[in-house]
């Protein structure tokens, strides 16, 4: 007689605590995520409402409490992460990780940067808080079918990109034997740039050719734009669509090793 033995075993605080911070299919990891959503949305508005100066100036006071606040949040989120994995320099230098010390690091060198030589550096540093909105790239499930799609199509992307160079490389040369330096062609570079802004169909203006011959060209250059575009997006899709087609059937929980979702168990 076979006696099959119940190897699941109780788990202990850490385990818990990864659980809660990592996975969202808890009641626990739930209320986690959105809590922490609502936390990454509200100081994201808030350092875009401090940036308005009348704003900034007459509530100074009121910007300092709320990003202290969440700083501290977001640096206890970040020590609580790094105490739930077994490799928490793996998490440190991952994306998300790296995330997290840009949510959180200004606040701190502020601190350090006092005198008025500074001032422009610490501008700089509290501008960089808006990376917190990167951390909301966590709750997007559907962000791993673009992602896997694109991985797919690098080789294709790349290609295509190499091509567009030397098709904008070469436009940007003829345009500069065709147009003089009065239409703003001075030089093979900046053709090159009319090139791409015309190719791209962004038709900034500031460059616009006068001969018959240039205008010609031009013409050609905007039409294909229209057709270039639509390339890179067919690529995409296709590979979204044999996604689509072909389900993954892989693990969604997160590793407590190295924090990533998607692989095995083993």
């Amino acid at each position: 007689m076979n006696i099959q033995k119940d190897n699941t075993k109780p788990l202990n605080w850490r385990n818990k605590l990864h659980q809660i911070i990592f996975e969202a299919d808890t009641k626990a990891g739930k209320r986690f995520d959105v809590l922490l959503f609502w936390a990454i949305a509200l100081s994201v508005l808030a350092v875009m409402i401090e940036s308005v100066k009348p704003i900034h100036e007459k509530y100074e006071f009121y910007f300092i409490v709320i990003e202290w606040t969440f700083t501290i949040l977001f640096t206890i989120e970040f020590i609580l992460r790094l105490i739930s994995v077994k490799k928490p320099w793996k998490y440190v230098f991952s994306f998300y990780g790296l995330v997290d010390i840009l949510s959180i690091l200004p606040a701190y060198l502020g601190l350090w940067l006092v005198n008025g030589s500074s001032l422009r550096i610490i501008r700089i540093l509290r501008l960089l808080r808006i990376f917190r909105v990167l951390k909301l790239m966590g709750f997007l499930k559907q962000a791993t079918v673009i992602n896997k799609a694109l991985k797919a199509s690098k080789q294709k992307i790349l290609v295509f990109l190499f091509a567009i160079t030397i098709l904008t490389v070469l436009l940007g040369t003829v345009m500069y034997l065709i147009e003089s330096e009065e239409a703003g062609f001075t030089s093979i570079p900046r053709s090159i740039y009319w090139a791409i802004v015309t190719l791209t169909t962004v038709g900034y203006g500031d460059i616009a050719p006068l001969t018959p011959l240039g205008q010609f060209v031009a013409s050609i250059v905007m039409i294909t734009g229209y057709a270039i575009i639509a390339v890179p997006t067919g690529i995409v899709s296709a590979e979204i669509a044999k996604t689509d087609e072909f389900p993954m059937q892989l693990n969604t929980l997160s590793c407590p090793s190295c924090s990533k979702e998607g692989h095995d168990d083993e």
